[in-house]
């Protein structure tokens, strides 16, 4: 066999190569800055985590865009069989008006993504508002009498919020907008009870960084004795805990300001829509060990009993 047939020349994707440039496009960055300052300064107060999905577990956006997307693709099935009822512009209205909730959703959370996301999601955002303009047009003609024009609109507007949705699926597939990224954690660790370092070590009341199997941790040894440890990785964009502030018994993320309760890595405000996986610590002769919470005990592990740190056990140490 050649070495023409073992290596066979595979064309470079140019649409991927296309979105490639756009995360690296640095001109609009500009617009981005304002428009992003002026989504995250609205007054949204407790609403802003029911947009960002935090009740759900996951985005709101994808579950909304549903709605536009099925009425419009509907009635361009039935502008194509030539339908003359007015069902089709009735599924042109009803996508017009689930669009501006949807575009809210996507908004605040294109508001808190890494910068090559949001130029990604700019252009997004701009192919989904053209698709508004044309089906806006669509309506009118279709309502003016005018429906060949209607429809041809109609057919543009199908057209452009297909592109949409493409870099739509691009932003979540390929860059990883929306995702939990420590789902993984609990995958990697393996069961039991791992070392991460002396007591000692730990300074009060001060987030550090360690680690178990690889997988990075947010440890924090409490003012009260407590060691509170969490996937260090937040859960929103990979933000390092372990840069955060502590207040209140929870953790900020630096990144974009999700927050985490120690104790079991609740995400008690967004932009995070996932907690935090969390660990138990105890502490075997100076030295602190964690597992993964939920996973049963080691039978391996001595059969001490689980313990979190208390006051009383670090004047026993002492």
């Amino acid at each position: 066999m050649s070495d023409r047939r073992r290596h066979p020349r595979t064309r470079e994707n140019r649409v991927l190569r296309l979105f490639d440039r756009l995360e690296r496009e640095e001109r609009p960055d500009p617009v981005i800055d304002a428009l992003g300052a002026g989504v995250r300064s609205l007054p949204l107060g407790r609403g802003r985590d029911v947009l960002h999905g935090k009740w759900l577990g996951h985005p709101v956006h994808p579950l909304m865009v549903q709605v536009p997307i099925g009425s419009w693709l509907s009635a361009a099935v039935l502008d194509l069989r030539g339908d003359r009822s007015r069902a089709a512009d009735l599924l042109v209205g009803v996508g017009l008006a689930a669009a501006a909730p949807a575009a809210l959703t996507g908004a605040v959370d294109w508001a808190e993504l890494q910068r090559p996301q949001m130029r990604v999601g700019l252009v997004h955002a701009l192919s989904n508002t053209a698709a508004v303009g044309l089906y806006t047009a669509s309506l009118v003609c279709r309502a003016t009498g005018r429906r060949r024009a209607g429809r041809t609109l109609g057919f543009l507007g199908l057209m452009a919020v297909g592109a949409g949705g493409m870099l739509g699926g691009h932003l979540a597939y390929r860059q990883a907008a929306g995702v939990n990224h420590a789902e993984a954690v609990p995958h990697l660790v393996t069961p039991g009870w791992h070392p991460i370092g002396a007591l000692d070590d730990l300074p009060p009341g001060l987030p550090v960084r360690r680690s178990v199997d690889d997988v990075p941790l947010m440890v924090l040894r409490a003012t009260d004795g407590a060691v509170h440890a969490l996937a260090d990785r937040c859960s929103h964009l990979a933000g390092p805990l372990s840069e955060g502030t502590v207040s209140e018994g929870c953790v900020q993320c630096p990144w974009h300001g999700s927050v985490f309760r120690l104790t079991d890595g609740l995400n008690v405000r967004g932009p995070a829509i996932a907690p935090q996986p969390a660990f138990e610590a105890r502490v075997t002769e100076g030295q602190v060990e964690v597992r993964l919470r939920g996973r049963e005990a080691d039978d391996t592990d001595g059969g001490e009993p689980e313990r979190n740190l208390s006051e009383a056990d670090h004047e026993h140490i002492h």
